[in-house]
């Protein structure tokens, strides 16, 4: 049963990850991080009448490999926690319908890999399930579509701007297993510093992960030396370069643990994605591939994954509010 300290849920049995996959497109397999990857596509539609299907074809085959390598038919899974960047989650709901597994939606825009994660560990270890899925997607050309321009208008990126990454990312949570463990979880508060800029992503997000970080911290009475990597989700070279400035504040300093997703799968010398990603699928597909591997290898033991998420739609932007954000954090062990 998890006890908590602070915001900080503490999961003392310790749900282990069983199986995981991460399914991307074509130019995520131009990146550092290819050879991790189960699959690499190598057209924008994988073959589908439409982007949108697109998305659903890799959060279906994500899953699939999960489960797999997990060992479980879809008939052994008890709930699936899954969400992608779309209205409705369109791209989740009809990629995964055909499983037949019983289903909890969820919606935290780019942080939306840690908090399926984090849901599917609360139940395994509160006792309500032994064996639970989490999976999330996105895919550039939907996205943009969705939040931005058509893809038609041709517009210039400002430097700002980050590139929303083509794939998906899944894991298997069980009661028992090899690990990595998910030992514990702190949830995120919404965050506003008043940026309103859809191109500027990192700069509204990363307020909100130095706030979950220094939470954490608070609530475990850790330091960043106790950990071999802190990871963020999708703040790319801006949002990173604010989070180190505005936790140094308080007196914390993660310069030489940190990463971050939105850096580490594409690189930008070679390939144009300015300030570097974003989407859900960018921290599920490199958490749910390189990560998991290093940490299997045991080259990492003890992490803290803490995807951003900015909650933005394109009518508030319409409407000139500004862009809460909000992160979640995990402690991920082996």
């Amino acid at each position: 049963m998890p006890q908590r300290a602070g915001r900080t849920l503490i999961l003392p049995s310790k749900p282990s990850v069983t199986g995981y996959a991460a399914v991307v497109g074509k130019k995520e397999g131009e990146g550092p991080l290819a050879q991790w990857f189960d699959k690499i596509n190598e057209d924008t539609t994988l073959g589908e009448a439409s982007w949108e299907k697109a998305e659903s074809a890799l959060v279906k085959d994500a899953l699939s490999f999960a489960l797999d390598k997990s060992n479980n038919p879809p008939s052994n899974i008890d709930y699936l926690f899954a969400g992608d960047l779309l209205n409705q989650c369109t791209g989740t709901t009809f990629g995964l319908r055909d499983y037949n597994i019983p289903y909890i939606g969820i919606y935290g825009a780019c942080s939306t890999m840690a908090l399926t994660l984090a849901q599917a560990a609360i139940y395994v270890d509160g006792g309500a399930a032994q064996k639970c899925a989490a999976a999330t997607s996105s895919h550039f050309c939907s996205a943009e579509r969705q939040f931005r321009q058509p893809l038609e208008y041709g517009g210039q990126r400002p430097p700002t701007s980050q590139w929303t990454v083509t794939g998906a990312g899944a894991a298997i949570v069980e009661n028992t297993g090899p690990g990595p463990f998910i030992s514990s979880v702190t949830i995120g508060k919404m965050v506003d510093y008043g940026i309103k800029d859809a191109n500027n992503m990192g700069a509204a997000m990363a307020p909100a992960a130095a706030d979950t970080i220094k939470a954490y911290f608070k609530d475990t009475n850790t330091t960043p030396e106790n950990y071999d990597l802190i990871l963020t989700g999708d703040l790319a070279r801006i949002g990173t370069d604010l989070l180190y400035e505005l936790l140094e504040r308080e007196n914390i300093n993660i310069r030489e643990k940190h990463n971050d997703c939105g850096l580490m799968i594409f690189d930008r010398k070679k390939q144009k994605v300015n300030a570097g990603a974003s989407g859900c699928g960018c921290a599920a597909a490199v958490l749910c591939s390189y990560i998991f591997e290093q940490m299997r290898q045991r080259n990492l033991k003890n992490i803290l994954f803490c995807a951003t998420g900015a909650l933005m739609s394109t009518t508030t932007s319409q409407q000139g509010e500004s862009i809460p954000s909000v992160a979640h954090l995990l402690n991920i062990t082996i």
